[in-house]
């Protein structure tokens, strides 16, 4: 009877465990939506008492984890690239679909830089940080910019390589780059609005960094994560991506 009793208990202590898992929406983002997930993961939350975890790194690395397995629910990325192809290979219940449009800046912590294109050929400014175009959609954008302005042989060998927005932004917030490449969002959220110097980059001189999401396939698809997924194309949630300077279509 002891362990009838036993049994019963961990078999109820597992479905407990198992539904609170189900009720909670694992969410993984490209590091530009860092600062903006924040403010709409605690929205959903606080309207559907749905807790969120966020796991931040590059768009690349992310798709290489999913491919591996991951946990993940929700696949937020930096562009359609990446999403794209995790439907195409079967990992996603869907194609992405464009929940945003992402903007580049160029940003110094340096009070005594003004940020333009013309000063990244100066002979003052030795580390310019920009995020790995590799696995970083941002980076790659960045590329694109220099070679569309014709500096790019000229300042390749100042370039210094961020995993990620996040740790470009490390870079150059720590002065380890006097300037860097980043995305609009970093410089207007609440935790770097007023560091340093930036201006915005001519939409022109960069493909439209547009910004897919997914339902990442699994055997069983919970209702929480269709809820946030449902959430981040709403009015709300597209008037705070707008606050951050994303591009969005609000209705």
């Amino acid at each position: 009877m002891k362990e009838i009793s036993i049994f019963i208990f961990i078999l109820l202590l597992t479905l407990g465990c198992k539904h609170q898992d189900d009720n909670k929406v694992t969410i993984a983002t490209a590091a530009n939506m860092q600062f903006v997930m924040k403010e709409i993961t605690t929205s959903f939350t606080k309207k559907t008492r749905i807790p969120c975890d966020v796991v931040i790194s590059s768009s690349g690395k992310i798709t290489a984890q999913i491919r591996e397995g991951a946990p993940y629910d929700i696949f937020i990325s930096a562009d359609t690239k990446y999403p794209e192809a995790l439907y195409t290979s079967g990992f996603t219940t869907k194609a992405p679909e464009i929940y945003a449009y992402g903007k580049l800046v160029l940003w110094s912590a340096s009070e005594d830089i003004k940020p333009t294109i013309e000063v990244l050929t100066d002979h003052k400014i030795s580390y310019i940080a920009i995020a790995n175009p590799k696995t970083a959609p941002y980076g790659e954008a960045t590329i694109s910019v220099l070679k569309h302005v014709g500096i790019y042989d000229r300042v390749i060998d100042k370039l210094v390589y961020g995993e990620s927005i996040s740790q470009t932004n490390q870079f150059i917030i720590s002065g380890a780059a006097e300037i860097g490449f980043t995305a609009k969002s970093v410089v207007l959220s609440p935790q770097m609005k007023g560091k340093g110097n930036w201006v915005a980059i001519d939409g022109g001189s960069y493909m439209p960094i547009a910004q897919g999401a997914v339902v990442v396939k699994k055997d069983s698809v919970t209702e929480a994560a269709l809820k946030f997924y449902e959430f981040l194309f709403s009015h709300e949630s597209k008037e705070i991506l707008e606050n951050f300077g994303y591009l969005v279509t609000i209705k």
